[in-house]
């Protein structure tokens, strides 16, 4: 016994430092990661009262026709939503990148400002503007025009399209930039004209990034819940049904909340493998030797692209600016009284400092964790090749595929036990904050550290320093801007974060989108500007400083 107790202290002895942080990712991840899912996977083949193993959960979620309803719901807006993405996005990438556009710049930070706001403040907005009593709505009104409202399917795609383009038009600028100008020379040497040039050469060379980022508006788009929660009014999606269905349950097993969960994770997981495997079908690299050049337009070509492009991203703003100007309508209570005034402001102060208190708090924390974690795990995926690195560099993107309401209902399912409760805490907050934004900070991180030779890392363990003050010293200051980048995203993406913390808040716990959402619901519209506003505030300085560090602003963000 003695003698395997020492073999047991040499063999942790012997053990490098990368090793432990090997395993204690590990840990984190199935505990974090691996766990939660498992659990919201094993609880949707119980029966919610007698316990027992059933398939009658997904029966009946494919036979009734409200979760069906559902379902198809899903299905469409994050098509259409995706698909006007798309369309608006990759001729604004094209113009952008091919022709000369006067304030290009502000045209990628005013894309980037649109992708970093939070989809339900835009929702609330397009209510403001064209709701009931819409200020847009009662105009026209006053003039015998009835305005179609922005309720129901049309107005949660127009939301979407406009929130989600961004992720098409960076992604495919960039790859426009790349494009080797000798094929569209080729084509137009055997006589295409600029559309058949545009479709059968540029296009085809490309799609591997329009894909990419159509796939990522589409799976944000069926896992958003705020815009249809808002929206909706009796058009439900999978996210609202789920939410609705976790609700009820409250008190017992979320069967069926974690049922709808699993088929909302497993549509994103089908569509991320139908476009790897339409890639894999056909290669599309190409040798960056002739680079493409930007032509100066003239005349009504010049003035029509000009216009598109200022057109979409200023309708895209159009809800930030509508929600910072209703900040500062004087009202009385929630009726907007005329004028302007801080009484929202002042409520903010009285009604939700705790909220604010707390956004900021859960979502710094989290990040302190981010920071030094992803430093930690971008060297192991990059520098220690091996099958665990492999592993932990593939776990990286499930959080990106995986819904925060499935998040959130596999954290309830997996840290509510008798002994180790830690639901309606702020540690859980914490944590699924931590998780859910993690790949952030790793791939930013990751990225730079790809780009630093490893001899420094050596010549430093030469010279006599243990693997932990080598890297401390000499990695870590070179990875430092994309560490502070990863960081600042993932503060970005944590402290507008709504769908998983509706689900694990309670009233010490709410934070300022929870509060803004309820706020919505119950009119009180002066209250969530006002609170979308330092929410939106808070998030530009963030976008500003990511920009001083970041020498390629887009791809800080994609």
């Amino acid at each position: 016994m003695s003698v395997s107790v020492s073999n047991t202290l040499s063999s942790l002895r012997r053990m490098d430092f990368w090793t432990l942080v090997t395993i204690a990712t590990v840990v984190i991840l199935f505990v974090l990661l691996i766990l939660p899912i498992f659990s919201v996977f094993l609880v949707s083949f119980f029966d919610g009262k007698t316990g027992e193993l059933t398939l009658d959960n997904y029966i009946r979620l494919f036979t009734k026709n409200y979760y069906i309803s559902g379902f198809k719901n899903t299905i469409f807006v994050g098509f259409m939503g995706t698909l006007g993405a798309t369309l608006i996005g990759v001729p604004l990438a094209f113009f952008t990148a091919r022709f000369r556009i006067r304030g290009k710049a502000l045209i990628s930070t005013m894309a980037i400002l649109v992708l970093v706001a939070p989809p339900f403040i835009g929702a609330y907005a397009w209510i403001m503007m064209f709701g009931s009593n819409g200020f847009i709505t009662n105009f026209f009104a006053s003039f015998g025009i009835i305005t179609p409202t922005i309720y129901g399917a049309h107005g949660v795609i127009l939301v979407f399209t406009l929130k989600f383009f961004p992720f098409v038009f960076l992604m495919t600028q960039t790859a426009l930039n790349a494009v080797n100008k000798s094929f569209e020379d080729a084509a137009e040497n055997l006589g295409c004209n600029v559309w058949q040039r545009f479709f059968k050469i540029t296009l085809p060379l490309v799609f591997p990034a329009i894909s990419t980022g159509a796939i990522i508006c589409f799976v944000l788009s069926i896992a958003d819940f705020g815009t249809p929660a808002i929206l909706g009014r009796g058009f439900r999606t999978l996210s609202t049904i789920a939410y609705s269905a976790y609700t009820s349950e409250l008190g017992g097993t979320p069967t069926m909340a974690v049922t709808i969960s699993l088929v909302m994770m497993g549509i994103s997981m089908l569509a991320l493998l139908a476009q790897r495997h339409i890639l894999a079908k056909r290669r599309y690299a190409s040798s960056l030797t002739n680079p493409p050049v930007v032509k100066q337009l003239h005349g009504w070509r010049n003035i029509g692209v000009h216009v598109f492009c200022y057109a979409v991203v200023f309708v895209a703003m159009a809800p930030t600016l509508v929600v910072v100007y209703t900040s500062f309508l004087k009202t009385s209570g929630p009726v907007f009284i005329g004028g302007f005034g801080l009484q929202s402001y002042t409520r903010v102060m009285s009604d939700a400092p705790e909220a604010i208190l707390n956004s900021f708090m859960f979502a710094f924390i989290a990040v302190m964790f981010i920071a030094i974690f992803s430093s930690l795990i971008s060297y192991l995926i990059v520098r220690r090749d091996n099958a665990f690195s492999g592993g932990i560099d593939l776990m990286m993107m499930v959080p990106y595929l995986v819904p925060g309401i499935v998040m959130a209902i596999g954290f309830v399912t997996t840290f509510r036990t008798g002994w180790f409760d830690l639901t309606g805490t702020a540690t859980i907050i914490i944590m699924i904050y931590f998780i859910r934004r993690l790949p952030y900070g790793v791939r930013s991180t990751t990225t730079a550290l790809r780009q630093i030779k490893p001899s420094m890392e050596e010549a430093a363990v030469n010279l006599g320093a243990n693997p932990l003050k080598a890297f401390v010293q000499v990695t870590l200051p070179l990875i430092l801007p994309g560490l502070i980048v990863g960081s600042l995203m993932s503060f970005i993406t944590a402290i507008n974060e709504l769908s998983s913390t509706l689900i694990l808040y309670t009233a010490g716990t709410v934070t300022m989108p929870v509060k803004i959402y309820i706020s919505v619901l119950d009119g009180e519209f002066g209250l969530a500007a006002a609170l979308s506003t330092i929410l939106l505030f808070s998030t530009g300085i963030c976008v500003y400083v990511v920009f001083r560090f970041s020498e390629n602003k887009e791809s800080s963000f994609i």
